[in-house]
């Protein structure tokens, strides 16, 4: 239940959603309930009278009457609402729908002496209409699990007393107790206490995540057993769980044209089913005489025309499709861009923080003669010892030495060039090939891919150390996927071209560009995309928000947590990990079949039943089955979008 973010009653706490009284909502659940009761009682009590009413028919010797009245209390039960929404809307002036359809037919068919078929027509009508109900709620379950990262309430210690307040009230900055197994309300940081994180409503994955003081906690997920403090981040509004619930509450307002196509069908389709149902009833009776005959058929023509199938089926698939990839950890923004993912043709990679990690390690030393690999690797540390970027961390993770540490006595960042430091009584120097030449130093160049670091201890190059991006696990899975499925990838990078060709060849792209800048990735894309019919780029939403615009669909890489992402892209990955793009264009091509799978279906049964309703060899059963049929089984086909192909 999604209870109104302003409510923290404790019977709303507690979730005693028929008894709460706060107005937050459960009045709307009740009555929801309500009408589902209702409705069940109205089918049982239909079904109950028109199982009376088949023997009173078929039985001779009965007043016909007796048969007549049971039916008619049957048809009255089961298509009251059709009969009163027909003439509501026909008030309105929305004379031509399926309600229409169904009330013109199914009257005609009584005055016309039909009262079983008649009474049967409402009966599976609303059967049909029940369980089509039930396959709907399921669908919208699927993503009303992810609506559970709702956050109920926040913990705020005030005056040595914890009170509970809503999440929207509380400010950047404040500190939080995250209890065992509560909702983490605002994405914040780790103060005090260690515990696991259940991230599985964000990111699909079922995997826990261990945090400590320092580590950064996002809203929606769950704590594990043990108490936290922490300090807010971000306001609710901008917190990693609002900015969800965002994106899924509008994804079913946004098209896709085949919806929207359907939309403008029905809207034509409709009257003229009923001018060719008119022409039925009017022009071979003419000729024929036979009155009773055609008009019969015209009303069969028209129960077989009603356009349930095409107007529920296409969008229950879509809506289905956008929950299954969610469960995934794939939020698609609208029915339009699953669509649009469906016809892409050419996946266009961003490097860093999408193929490769964004993090820095040490791949290879290269000690000079007379020297070995730890003795690089340990100058090299204890020259980045105090240095705050990157490399200078990655070196010092490579090389955990505490005697190299504690021996430094002086260590100073030369800003562009590198560090320089003095460790156990020896001046160290660690940088570029422009610090080894402005120091007057002879050094071996290397010529790998990758961020050269040259190490100099007392003036003499004692070795180099090789540091590179390090790939993503699955990033050559990834790429293999798309070409299994018929789609050629390519990559952009700001970087060298030798780590640009290095990074392609790992993950096996063979078309890339490098030294991009910012528009320089635009008009690379744009090229590509006049030469396919549907491209996307894949990038880390911060720094590629121009071409993720660009593309036909952006799809926003390792976006747990980041703003930009979750603001640029049309599909947001809750994971880091490349394997989810093809994940998602599978969903979207299954979600496209089963689309077209309905509509074909639906248009063939109702074009073959009509022309057979029409030639008097079908009847009120036939037309019975072309309408609830066909819709029952359009919409459990509807259903298996719901199910992430593997």
């Amino acid at each position: 239940m999604n209870h109104d973010v302003g409510c923290v009653c404790e019977a709303c706490m507690a979730k005693k959603e028929n008894d709460c009284g706060c107005g937050c909502g459960c009045d709307k659940k009740r009555s929801s309930n309500r009408k589902e009761k209702e409705t069940r009682i109205r089918l049982c009590l239909g079904a109950a009278l028109f199982a009376v009413g088949i023997p009173l028919h078929i039985i001779q010797g009965i007043p016909a009457w007796s048969g007549f009245a049971v039916f008619l209390a049957a048809y009255l039960v089961l298509g009251l609402n059709v009969l009163l929404t027909a003439g509501k809307n026909i008030a309105r002036g929305k004379v031509f729908d399926e309600h229409f359809l169904m009330a013109v037919a199914t009257i005609g068919a009584f005055v016309l002496g039909e009262y079983m078929e008649s009474a049967a027509v409402m009966l599976f009508y609303l059967a049909g209409e029940t369980l089509s109900d039930h396959a709907v709620q399921k669908s919208r379950a699927s993503i009303a699990e992810l609506m559970d990262i709702r956050p109920d309430y926040a913990n705020i210690e005030q005056n040595g007393i914890l009170k509970r307040v809503v999440p929207e009230s509380v400010a950047p900055g404040d500190v939080i107790i995250i209890k065992p197994f509560e909702k983490v309300p605002l994405d914040s940081v780790v103060l005090e206490g260690a515990s696991t994180l259940n991230t599985s409503a964000l990111t699909g994955e079922s995997i826990p995540r261990d945090v400590a003081a320092g580590d950064t906690l996002l809203a929606g997920s769950v704590n594990g057993a043990s108490l936290l403090k922490a300090r807010v981040e971000k306001e609710y509004g901008q917190s990693t769980a609002a900015k969800i619930l965002e994106i899924v509450e509008h994804a079913s307002s946004k098209k896709a044209r085949t919806e929207k196509f359907i939309t403008r069908f029905a809207r034509y389709y409709t009257p003229c089913v009923c001018a060719a149902a008119l022409a039925v009833a009017i022009l071979p009776s003419l000729f024929t005489g036979e009155w009773s005959v055609w008009v019969y058929r015209a009303l069969l023509f028209l129960v077989i025309s009603c356009p349930c199938a095409l107007v529920v089926a296409a969008p229950l698939s879509y809506f289905g499709g956008i929950g299954g990839a969610s469960k995934s950890g794939i939020l698609v923004k609208g029915a339009n861009y699953l669509e649009a993912l469906a016809r892409i043709e050419k996946v266009v990679f961003d490097k860093t923080g999408t193929l490769t990690r964004g993090v820095f390690s040490v791949r290879e030393v290269f000690p000079a003669p007379g020297h070995c690999a730890d003795d690089v690797l340990g100058m090299a540390a204890a020259a980045e010892a105090h240095s705050p970027h990157p490399i200078a961390k990655s070196i010092r993770e490579a090389y955990e030495s505490a005697a190299i540490s504690g021996g430094i006595t002086e260590s100073e960042d030369i800003p562009g060039y590198g560090a320089r430091a003095v460790a156990e009584g020896k001046h160290v120097l660690a940088g570029g090939a422009r610090l080894m030449e402005r120091e007057g130093i002879g050094y071996v160049p290397l010529k790998q891919p990758g961020t050269a670091l040259y190490v100099a201890v007392d003036g003499t190059f004692i070795g180099s150390v090789l540091i590179a991006d390090e790939m993503k696990a699955d990033a050559e899975k990834a790429v293999r996927a798309l070409k299994d499925a018929g789609i050629s990838a390519a990559m952009l990078t700001g970087d060298g071209e030798a780590i640009g060709r290095m990074v392609a060849s790992e993950a096996g792209i063979n078309e890339f560009y490098a030294e991009l800048l910012p528009q320089d990735k635009v008009a690379a894309l744009e090229e590509m995309s006049a030469r396919q019919n549907g491209t996307a780029f894949v990038g880390d939403g911060i720094n590629d928000a121009p071409v993720l615009a660009r593309a036909d669909v952006g799809i926003a890489m390792g976006a747990l947590g980041s703003d930009a992402a979750i603001e640029a892209a049309d599909v947001v990955l809750m994971t880091d990990e490349p394997s989810k793009v093809p994940l998602a264009i599978k969903i979207a091509r299954k979600t496209k079949r089963i689309v077209w799978q309905n509509i074909v279906f639906a248009l063939a049964v109702k074009a073959v039943v009509m022309a057979l309703g029409v030639m008097g060899i079908a009847d009120m059963w036939a037309a019975v089955f072309a309408d609830v049929g066909v819709t029952l089984i359009a919409v459990l086909n509807a259903l298996r979008a719901l199910r992430a192909p593997k």
